[in-house]
Parts: structure tokens; C-alpha cells; sequence
């Protein structure tokens, strides 16, 4: 046991929804609007200082659940009941812990239990999946890391080591991590910049050709052209079909080609995401061929391809040894523990994408993994906005990926950090391709909530029905949407 673990006293959940700007195309689908859960974690160390802490993740079923036979609306608003499960549960325990062990020992154990029990009630055809059910949890596990450090008056980064944890990386990672903690795998501060990754959706326009009078007239770009030129993005994220490899090759070789010209000269990095849709290795064998035969520049510039095939790493395995051996291939949907990454690893993947909706805790531990098995990583998001954004950031800024982090609720989701950009303008406006960190500062993940003005919320929904004012929801044990 230590003085800074921290118990919880109360919990809330409040879902929202901000709409799309522009339409978001990824492997078969289109999102026009973000779901999300903010989280407030009232907690007390066992000093007996008592503070609020803060999280906030992106509810995506179309990614986390694309279900064939459960209609997207169903998924959603079983995920939304999960998350009030899980607040209902963790309110209900006592104990002090550090947030790893609040997330090993407890939420990710109860979020899965409890997923099981959401599918049954609501009598789904298929089950929710693993990582739905992380997804749901992650708000929570945020708000506790960042509870954390300001109950203990420390960045919460700063508390992960012997000094604030009772346990090393041993009960989490096995006996090869004995003796080791996650700080010994972190930078020492954060790094003042990040180089942005920014999307480039299926649906997205390119070149200033493609315009139209019903483009959105609200003064952000409205083509990659624009983008690259007003904010000098030089990391270009792709997204791919994945079952028209003459459409994928023509639009990397596209979006290459705009980028570097309006970058006049200046490093470009490209990756590719074809989000599970390629049906074999062979298919990214002979993308990567075509590409490379067509424009060696950009193909030099591709530095890695993203989850080309199912996540379904034991049911549909793909061996991918062929494709990795050309470029690194990551795993995105297919990681969700440290088994599916050797998993994966077997399989040929060469590399992963974290993501905060993962876990924060479970980021911190597949770190000392990656780093340990000399496996590169990348930090992604979900169109992460508010912050969601500046957590996902702030992590990236900490470790050692490959290189900054993708961040594209700018381009799809601007209205859902008016507030957080009030306090962060720098996480939020990208110049010459990177944003600024200098903000995150203080006690905690750094977001200095109470500089936030609280006017500017994004719009809740009750029941993920029926749009209403900006609202939080009341407790469940009086059967509202609120629990605490």
C-alpha cells in the first residue's frame, strides 16, 4: 500500500454528441456523428486529500463494434448502458489502489463481465465484443490516472514509479519485468511538439478541383490541397479500400503527389490504413509493388500500412511475414491485450497502434512490452476531441513512437473542443504540421479543467435517442440516465 493510492467517493457519466463536419469514410463505413462519455471521479488518497479528476473517450461502435447482425444504433446503445454499469459497479467500491491496479484488478475484469450481462438483457444477436467493452471503460480508467495525480499533487505521469506503486511490471508483464516500472519506459517530460498525422478520409476531397457550392462555409479547408498549405501537415494518414487495389494505388499515389507539391520540397510521411478489408497479404504484396513501380518517392515516404486484415487474429490468421518484410505492418483492431500482440507478432505484424480507447493503463503496460520486444509503435485516435485529444496527445508526448500522433477531430469534429481550445489553442491549431504541448502542465494528465469555461459543452443526448439540451445525465439508481 501507498499514501497517494486513492479510493473512489462518487462517480458520474454524461454522454454527448457532436456531428460531423464533413463525412468520415473508413473501411466500409461512413460516420456523420461522434458519440462520447465524459467521466467525473471524485477520489481521496489515503493522506485524505480529496479531488475530481477527468475523462472523456469516444463512444465509436463503427469501429469498435462493426456488427453485421446488431444495427449500429443497438450497439451504441448498449455501449451506453455499459458505461452506466460501470459506474454503478465502481461507485459501489471502496478500496484505494494506483489507477494500474484500479484498471487490472478491477475495471477491465468488471467491463467485461458486465458487457456479457449488457448483451444478454438486451438479447443481442452476437455478443458485445472485447473491444467495445474497453472502449466503454476507458473514460473511467482516464479520469482515475488523472484523479490520481491531483489528489497526490503530481503530474500523473511522474507517479509510476516505485515511489507510487506497490507493485513493479512483474504482476502485470510476468518475471522478466521484475524490478521494473513504466517510468523506466517513459521520456522524462513532454515533448514541446508533436508532428500531427492527418487523415485522409475515403470521401475526402483533394484537390481544389473538386470543390463545390456545398462545401461547408465555416473557414476550414475543404480539400487536402488547403489543408496542407493553411496548416503544413507533412504526416498524411490514408485511408484505403482495401478490395480496389487500383483505386487504392491511385489514391496514395494522389495524395502524395498533391502533398508534396504544396509542401515545395519539404519531408512528407505517408502510412496506410485499409482497415481489415484487404483479403490476403498478398493484396498489400502487390499494393506496395504498384506503388513502388509508379512513384519511388512516395513509396519511400510510406512508413508503415495499418491492420490490413481481420482483427480476428485466431479465427481468419493471416500470415503477413511477405508484406512486413517490404514495409512494417501495425496492429490497430486486433490489439486488446498483451496476448493478442504476441499473437500478432506470431502472425507477422511488425509493429502496433495504441490507442487511449484501449486503456490509458493498458497503453502504459503495452509500452514496456513493445519496447522490450524492439517493436515500434504509434499513438492513434478515434476523432478524438476535447480531452480526449489532449490525453491521447499528452501520451504520445511522453513515450517513444515512431513518430507524433494522429489527431483528426480537427478536420471532423471541431465543434466538440471549443472549450478545451479556450485553455489548449496550440493542441488544437496545427502550424507547419505540429502542435504544441506547452500547456499541458500542472497536477494530474494536465488538462487544467478549472480553466475551462463551462459554457461550451457539446450536446448530450438522453438514451441516444432523441437530441436535447446540454444536460448530465441523473442517477440510475433512481432510473435515470445518471448514475453516481
Amino acid at each position: 500500500m501507498k499514501p497517494s493510492d486513492i479510493r473512489i467517493l462518487r462517480l458520474s457519466v454524461e454522454f454527448h454528441d457532436v456531428p460531423a463536419r464533413t463525412p468520415l469514410k473508413f473501411g466500409g463505413v461512413v460516420v456523420r456523428e461522434a458519440a462520447g462519455a465524459t467521466v467525473r471521479a471524485l477520489v481521496e488518497n489515503r493522506r485524505g486529500s480529496r479531488v475530481e479528476g477527468h475523462g472523456m473517450m469516444s463512444l465509436s461502435n463503427a469501429w469498435s463494434w462493426p456488427s453485421q447482425t446488431v444495427p449500429p444504433g443497438l450497439c451504441l446503445d448498449a455501449m451506453k448502458l455499459l458505461c452506466l454499469r460501470i459506474c454503478e459497479a465502481l461507485s459501489r467500491l471502496r478500496e484505494a489502489a494506483h489507477p494500474l491496479d484500479w484498471f487490472t484488478d478491477t475495471i477491465e475484469p468488471e467491463c467485461l463481465r458486465l458487457a456479457a450481462g449488457v448483451s444478454a438483457d438486451m438479447k443481442l444477436a452476437e455478443p458485445m465484443p472485447r473491444l467495445s467493452a474497453l472502449v466503454c471503460a476507458a473514460s473511467f480508467d482516464a479520469a482515475l490516472h488523472d484523479a490520481f495525480g491531483l489528489a497526490n499533487g503530481i503530474g500523473s505521469y511522474d507517479g509510476l514509479g516505485p515511489d507510487h506503486m506497490s507493485y513493479d511490471l512483474s504482476k502485470y508483464l510476468g518475471s522478466a519485468f521484475s524490478g521494473k516500472y513504466p517510468s523506466r519506459y517513459l521520456r522524462d517530460g513532454f515533448l514541446p511538439k508533436l508532428s500531427v498525422f492527418h487523415l485522409v478520409g475515403g470521401l475526402d476531397k483533394l484537390s481544389r478541383m473538386e470543390l463545390s457550392p456545398d462545401d461547408p462555409d465555416d473557414g476550414l479547408p475543404n480539400c487536402l490541397a488547403d489543408w496542407v498549405r493553411r496548416d503544413g501537415v507533412y504526416c498524411l494518414k490514408i485511408k484505403l479500400r482495401g478490395n480496389d487495389l487500383a483505386w487504392d494505388v491511385e489514391r496514395t499515389l494522389a495524395v502524395g503527389r498533391i502533398a508534396r507539391e504544396e509542401l515545395r520540397g519539404a519531408n512528407m510521411h505517408l502510412t496506410a490504413d485499409l482497415n481489415e478489408m484487404a483479403p490476403d497479404a498478398e493484396y498489400v504484396v502487390e499494393y506496395l509493388g504498384k506503388v513502388r513501380e509508379a512513384d519511388r518517392g512516395i513509396f519511400n515516404s510510406l512508413l508503415y500500412i495499418e491492420q490490413p486484415t481481420s482483427r480476428d487474429l485466431r479465427n481468419r490468421p493471416t500470415d503477413l511475414r511477405k508484406a512486413a518484410a517490404i514495409k512494417p505492418i501495425f496492429a490497430d483492431e486486433a490489439l486488446t491485450d498483451t496476448a493478442s500482440l504476441e499473437e500478432a507478432v506470431r502472425q507477422g505484424y511488425s509493429g502496433a497502434a495504441l490507442k487511449t480507447c484501449k486503456g490509458h493503463s493498458a497503453c502504459l503496460l503495452m509500452v514496456p512490452r513493445l519496447t522490450e520486444a524492439w517493436l515500434p509503435y504509434a499513438v492513434q485516435d478515434l476523432s478524438l476531441t476535447g480531452i480526449a485529444l489532449l490525453q491521447s496527445a499528452g501520451l504520445a508526448a511522453r513515450i517513444h513512437t515512431v513518430m507524433g500522433v494522429e489527431a483528426n477531430g480537427r478536420q471532423f469534429f471541431p465543434t466538440g473542443s471549443l472549450r478545451e481550445a479556450v485553455v489548449h489553442p496550440g493542441m488544437f491549431a496545427v502550424r507547419k504540421g505540429i502542435i504544441s504541448t506547452a500547456t499541458l502542465k500542472g497536477p494530474g494528465l494536465g488538462f487544467q479543467w478549472h480553466m475551462m469555461p463551462q459554457t461550451l459543452l457539446p450536446v448530450a443526448r438522453k438514451g441516444g435517442a432523441k437530441r436535447g439540451p446540454a444536460r448530465r445525465a441523473k442517477p440510475a439508481a433512481r432510473k435515470r440516465r445518471r448514475a453516481e
